[in-house]
């Protein structure tokens, strides 16, 4: 069973069990988060599309912890200008544990 979620700008596929690196949410460790913005559940081999939504399903989970990416380099640079920037970014995130998947 998996669903396709909606949530800080992205569609998602989770499955039960399984944690999934999203979008920094506003919320404290081991909290019980809900998504109710669930495009897509299948189940059995029976695919519930939403449009855009399913109404009444829902995911939730567990937060796990809050973190940064990996950085990414952005280096601009214009050749015989004396023109360099070099700057740093860290994406924050938050790990959540799928724990339902409930139609």
């Amino acid at each position: 069973m998996y669903a396709i979620i909606a949530t800080g700008g992205k569609q998602i596929r989770v499955e039960e069990g399984v944690y999934v690196e999203i979008e920094m949410l506003d919320s404290e460790v081991d909290a019980t988060v809900t998504f109710d913005q669930v495009l897509l559940v299948s189940k059995d081999g029976n695919i519930s599309v939403g449009q855009p939504v399913i109404a009444g399903a829902t995911v939730t989970g567990k937060v796990l912890r809050h973190g940064k990416s990996a950085k990414v380099i952005v280096y601009k640079m214009r050749p015989k200008k004396h023109y360099r920037r070099k700057r740093g970014h860290r994406q924050p995130f938050t790990r959540v544990m799928i724990e339902s998947i409930s139609l």
